[in-house]
């Protein structure tokens, strides 16, 4: 009888983003979240089962996912290691409300009196929060995701590019961002730009990366550019507000569906660092595909020398299914291939 060997996934999307669960995952030595990351980049049986889970015909090229892992210490319920096709990320805030939906929802973690149950998570790039808010009969409404320290690193990098000289802020909201107003490009955030969009991305990652701009100031395992936030400012709502629509485009050429969680938390960096955001505005921030984040700061302090936030997103996440992918052991396709 032949052998296949299998994985078994829940699915979910955050604002229009997948987000693939795994439980079932070989095992890390390594002490620390952060160290598991950097073990998981070399382990064949680990970096395998994500490029398995991101490749077509059982993912696509904008695939995104979580490998459940132990946390750091007993303070957090569970870590996790964020991936997709190109490898591990640092961060990921619409996988981190993503898993306080789930983890309610499958009873990992018991729904506190109240009604608002904190789910503790270790990621690569530190312990984040994700403040579930459910109804009396257990339903979840929303979750919040309490981010780490925030900060900007740049106020103005001048880029040069196949449309000229780009300028771009540098923010760190768990992975480090660069910034650029589409009305500086003669572009829009929209679906008929998203191709240049994409490939200017590309251009900027690699004009930035390895340079002193795209450095983190004390954990060179959080160096270089993750991801670059196209925005287009839409100004104030009737509440003075700061509205703005988005599309991060991370890795290499993957986009978000979603308002991009952790890059919102980047925005809310940057906005912060200008005194356009307070604690008594937020940030009501819009995805490419119309879904909405809102950003909001929930505290200050100094990270690493700089002004930093504590910045809070808030959006919600749904199960898509549930699967049980098999390989085959004479599928010569295995273990598949992106076309982007």
């Amino acid at each position: 009888m032949e052998q296949r060997f299998t994985v078994r996934t829940v699915d979910y999307h955050t604002a229009g983003e997948p987000f693939r669960i795994v439980t079932d995952v070989p095992p890390l030595r390594a002490r620390t979240v952060a160290e598991k990351r950097v073990e998981a980049m070399r382990v064949p049986e680990v970096d395998g089962l994500r490029e398995l889970l991101c490749s077509e015909p059982r993912g696509h090229a904008d695939m995104y996912g979580g490998f459940i892992t132990e946390p750091d210490d007993e303070d957090a319920h569970f870590g996790v290691l964020f991936w997709h096709k190109d490898g591990f990320s640092t961060a990921c805030g619409h996988g981190t409300i993503a898993l306080g939906a789930w983890a309610i929802r499958t009873g990992r973690v018991p729904i506190a009196d109240g009604g608002v149950t904190d789910v503790v998570i270790d990621v690569p790039s530190g312990r984040v929060t994700a403040r579930v808010a459910t109804s009396p009969e257990g339903r979840v409404r929303s979750v919040d995701f309490v981010n780490v320290p925030s900060y900007q690193l740049q106020d103005l990098v001048k880029v040069e590019t196949s449309l000229g000289k780009i300028n771009t802020a540098i923010s760190f909201g768990g992975a480090i961002y660069a910034h650029v107003d589409v009305a500086d490009l003669g572009l829009t955030v929209t679906a008929k730009d998203l191709p240049k969009l994409i490939e200017l991305s590309r251009e900027m990652k690699s004009e930035l990366n390895g340079t002193p701009y795209a450095e983190h100031p004390a954990d060179p395992r959080l160096n270089d550019i993750y991801g670059v936030i196209f925005f287009e400012d839409l100004g104030h709502d009737d509440a003075g507000n700061v509205v703005q629509r988005n599309v991060t485009v991370f890795a290499d050429g993957e986009v978000d569906r979603s308002p991009c969680g952790s890059g919102t938390c980047a925005r809310i960096a940057t906005l912060a660092a200008t005194g356009r955001l307070t604690e008594d505005r937020h940030l009501v921030h819009h995805s490419i595909v119309g879904s909405t984040f809102i950003g909001r700061i929930i505290g200050r302090g100094i990270e690493h020398g700089r002004k930093a936030v504590t910045p809070m997103v808030t959006g919600t996440a749904y199960a898509t299914g549930e699967h049980v992918f098999t390989v085959d052991p004479d599928d010569d396709m295995t273990p598949g291939f992106v076309l982007r």
